[in-house]
Parts: structure tokens; sequence; C-alpha cells
């Protein structure tokens, strides 16, 4: 089941920010990250965050965390993240799917770790296609993807 997060709530910011720890960690290690800015993000950074957060619960645990920021033109992945107890289950797939049932729009961005395989994996099986590649202050090359719909 997925729903939205009440992320203002300090209880539910400290489960979203474990779960994109135990998420993060597996990451940095895919990218051979020693400087990876997303494991330092604080709780207080969640509980300010403006943007959405949808978790996906399974058995009453959070088991992934998909963030969103959304408006008139786009619709913008800021992050996906499954609990490493969940991978390989079709949690992500199932996130993904809830976006494109959620938001209507025309465009969807989304970047990750050029060597992220499965993230990368994941987004070109929906469809979205590489516009970008470039290197971080931090030493990672990353790739930003898009999917956009004309109707």
């Amino acid at each position: 089941m997925i729903e939205r997060l009440q992320n203002k709530d300090i209880e539910i910011a400290e489960k979203i920010r474990a779960v994109f720890q135990l998420s993060y960690k597996i990451e940095a290690e895919l990218l051979n990250a020693v400087d990876f800015p997303p494991l330092k993000r604080t709780i207080e950074n969640f509980v300010i965050s403006e943007t959405a957060f949808f978790g996906y619960l399974k058995e009453k645990e959070l088991a992934a965390v998909i963030e969103i920021t959304t408006n008139n033109e786009f619709t913008h992945i800021n992050s996906l993240v499954v609990d490493p107890r969940f991978f390989r289950q079709g949690i992500a797939k199932k996130m993904m799917e809830f976006v494109f049932e959620t938001f209507d729009s025309k465009l969807f961005i989304v970047e990750t770790g050029l060597e992220n395989g499965p993230a990368t994996q994941l987004y070109k099986k929906f469809g979205f296609k590489e516009v970008k590649q470039w290197d971080t202050d931090h030493g990672i090359r990353k790739i930003k993807f898009e999917r956009r719909f004309t109707n």
C-alpha cells in the first residue's frame, strides 16, 4: 500500500530517514563514493522539506519512500529509496507506476549515479531517456533522465 507520509511529524521523518540511510548506503557502495551527500541529510532536513513523500508499506513496515517535487511544468522524482530487506520485490516498479498514475505531468525528471545499474534499468524500463551526464563536486558521475508525454 502506498500512502502520503507526513514528514513534518518527527517520528515519521525518522522512519523516512532510516530508509534513506539504508538504501543510500548501498548506492554509495555501487558508486564507490567516499563522500555521498544523501547520507549526510539530517532529520531536520526531512521535517522542514516542502517536497512530498510517499511510502510503500509492507506488513506495516516502511519498505520504500519516493520523494516528489511537482508543479505545472514537471514532476521531479527527487529520490526513490527501498529498504535493502525489500530489494527485488517489485516495490520500486510499483512506486514508479504510482507516480505516473498520481501526477498529471507532461514531463517527468529523475537523476541517479551513473553506476547505479538497478536505478538506470528501472528508469529506462519506464521510458525515460538520458538527457545529460556530469561529474559532481563529490566525484560522482550523475545521469539525468526525462520522460515526456505529448497530447
